[in-house]
This record gives C-alpha cells, structure tokens and sequence, in this order.
C-alpha cells in the first residue's frame, strides 16, 4: 500500500452504528477517510458481535491485532500507514507506543467520542448538570484521558462544550484539537417526506443499555415520568429501544402501563419516524447523543433534559423543549404530544439545526487541511507539544515494559 494515503484505524470493539451513537461516529469518520482516496485497515482485538457492521462491504481491511504482542509490530510496519486513528483513549494506551516505535511519522489522531472522564464524574454526582468542575480532573481517569490527548498529535472533539472545556479550563493547545461533531450531508432526502403530526404517534426513547447514562434514564422514565404523563394521554404509548437490553431491562414492559421495552431495533430511524415525541430525561452524559441527532434526522421533536441538550443547538432554537424539572418535563412532553402548532415549529427547528451546525461541509475541507498540515509538518509540530514529548517518553518507557513483562509471562506459562 502507498504510504501517502493509508489510515490505520485502531478499534476498542468493532463498530455497531445500528446500537450505539460511537459506532456511528466511527463509521461517519472512516466513510470521510474513504471519500478522501485513504486505504483503510481496522485493526482490534475483539471479535465481531452479531450488531457490527461489515466493514469489508465498505472497502475497509479488518485485521486481528493482539495485546501485549511483538506481531503488532510487524504488522504495522508492514503496513506502514500515514494515519493511525485511535477509536477512544484506551486503544491509544494500548498500542500508541508501539505505532511511535515502529511508525515515528505517522499521524497519531485520536477520536474521543466523548470525554469519558466528564461523563463518569457526572454519573458520580448527577446534580452537577452542565458546569464544569476542576474537581473532575483528580480522578484517574481523567489524567489517563489528557495524557492520550497530549501523546497525539490531533484530537477529535465531539461537543463544542468539550471542546471549551480542554482548551480555556484546562488549557490544552487548541493545535492539538478540533471540533468534528456527528455531520449530516445535506443533499439528501433527510428533510423531505417525513410523516406529518397526524401520522405519528406515541412517545419513544432509545439508547443503548451497556451505557450507563441510558440504563439510567429508562428507570427514570418508567418511575418519575411515565405514571403521571401516561395518565394525561391514555391512549399513548411509551416504546424504549436498545440494544443489549438485560432481562432486568425488558423485566419493566408492562402492557397494562403501556410501557414497552423493546430492546435491539434493525432499523432506528424508522421507529424514530414513526413516532411523535421523543423523550430524553438523561441524569449525566458527555458528547453529543446519538438520539438527539437522529430525532433531528428524523424530524421528531423531544423533551429532553439539558445533558442530553448539551452541544446540539448552541445559541440556535431547540427541535423541542429542554427541562431537568420533572413537573415541568412532563408538562412540555403533553404540550409537544397533543398541539400541531408547536410540534410543527420545533420540528422545523430541528431541520435549521441540521442545516446550519452539522452540514458535512462545514467540517471536511478543515480535517483534511489539518492531517495535510500535519503530514507536511510534523516535527515541527510536536516540537509545540512539549508536554506531549514528556508523556509520550514516560509512558513509552512504562507502557512498553509492562507490555512485555506480560508478553514474556504469557510466553512462560504457555
């Protein structure tokens, strides 16, 4: 393969766009790879799930890559790529400093997907909504993440409040990232034929059940929102859709409520069409969230609380009303269930949205000027990124002989 135009993507788990708003993303950045003449090979040390997508109908290499294990090496200097894209920070962890060893000049690039150290501090204190505290920085997992961002020579930002977060609270080189949120391609038949107020009924959420933001907001659902907003509307009904849904999860149907856990779903977007309000009650998250998105999409209006809210409409007009209120939430879910003047207006909103902050153009020229640039001037850069140079030599050195010690322990007990 040509160096000049070849990706590695390095992936925690193969990805699964019908489940989860990672696996879309994944695929979103590596169809841009794709359109932009890359040879791509993806590389993990999972197998495949019975969800994930055929990556080889893409024109995608999949090759199985090992932990702890001298092959790696020579299967990337083998492939010698001039791009290798981390799929979160541990994969980073995990074989970036054996892609510096082996392959010194290609561009590291990480995707974040969304900032796991804000999202597990929320989850930790779920009053703490929106702001940012200095105190999430003390975990562990906050220090492993920066540290990734600094190894790399770019990082992808999800959320535009995530980004704010790095580079002014804690002054990350705005060099070393950028804004790269889902896209939408307009030109599409996205915002035409959609079915109108009338066509569609029903409240729906969906969201994958190995995340625990969704667990999370289904019990919410089914204890603080449902009892009461089932009563205002009694001939609607609330259809929850995920995958991986446990028996705990599809143990809270219960026809009589008119509460239906559906679990995996083939085609989301149908379902999401087909009803009339979207509901997102979520306690604590980080990114951006794939239902919203797909809501947008689909021109579904929501209720939702100011976690799930967070990045999509910056200072632009929601496609719904946004609450943390419980009262006031179900108050807005009946108004947006029952009257056609505000159900047609936000779901206006949610087309302009789509339009003026996620049209692919905005985003594709700035990515690939940036990797060009970076291909071009590497040294230079990470010349900028001293921190960058101090973490990546620590963590070679600490990384590279843990990795061994395992090597050398497994090749013993074999």
């Amino acid at each position: 393969m040509s160096t000049s135009k070849t990706l590695l993507c390095i992936g925690f788990v193969f990805p699964e766009p019908k489940s989860s708003a990672a696996g879309t993303r994944i695929i979103q950045l590596l169809k841009l790879f794709l359109e932009q003449g890359y040879d791509i090979t993806f590389g993990t040390t999972a197998k495949p799930s019975e969800n994930a997508v055929d990556l080889s109908k893409l024109g995608i290499y999949v090759e199985s890559i090992e932990l702890n294990n001298d092959s790696f090496d020579s299967f990337i200097t083998t492939l010698n790529p001039s791009v290798v894209l981390f799929d979160r920070f541990m994969t980073e962890e995990q074989f970036g400093w054996r892609v510096s060893q082996c392959c010194p000049k290609a561009v590291k690039i990480l995707d974040t997907e969304d900032l796991h150290f804000l999202r597990q501090s929320r989850q930790k204190n779920i009053e703490n909504k929106v702001e940012f505290s200095m105190d999430f920085i003390k975990s562990d997992i906050a220090k492993r993440e920066i540290a990734s961002i600094y190894r790399c020579d770019l990082t992808l930002i999800i959320s535009g409040v995530e980004f704010e977060i790095l580079s002014n609270k804690l002054q990350i080189d705005p060099s070393l990232l950028l804004y790269i949120p889902f896209i939408f391609t307009s030109g599409n038949d996205a915002l035409v034929s959609k079915l109108s107020f009338d066509e569609r009924k029903d409240f729906i959420f969906i969201g994958n059940f190995l995340h625990a933001p969704n667990v999370s907001a289904v019990n919410h659902l089914k204890y603080q929102i449902w009892p009461q907003l089932s009563k205002a509307i009694p001939k609607a009904l609330l259809h929850i859709y995920g995958a991986y849904a446990k028996p705990k999860q599809l143990s809270l149907s219960n026809e009589k409520d008119r509460f239906y856990v559906h679990g995996f779903v083939e085609n989301a977007h149908t379902v999401i069409e087909s009803s009339r309000v979207m509901l997102a009650p979520l306690q604590f998250g980080a990114g951006l969230k794939g239902k919203i998105f797909d809501a947008l999409l689909n021109g579904t209006p929501c209720v939702m609380s100011s976690i799930a809210a967070e990045g999509i409409f910056g200072q632009d007009q929601p496609n719904g009303f946004i609450n943390d209120d419980n009262q006031k939430f179900i108050d807005n879910a009946i108004d947006l269930y029952t009257k056609i003047s505000s159900w047609e207006q936000f779901q206006s909103n949610g087309f302009e949205i789509l339009k003026k902050r996620f049209n692919s153009q905005l985003f594709i020229e700035q990515l690939f000027k940036r990797v060009a640039y970076l291909y071009k001037n590497l040294e230079a850069h990470r010349l900028q990124n001293f921190t960058g140079i101090l973490l990546q030599h620590h963590s070679m050195q600490s990384t590279k002989y843990l990795s061994k010690w395992i090597q050398a322990k497994q090749t013993n007990n074999d």
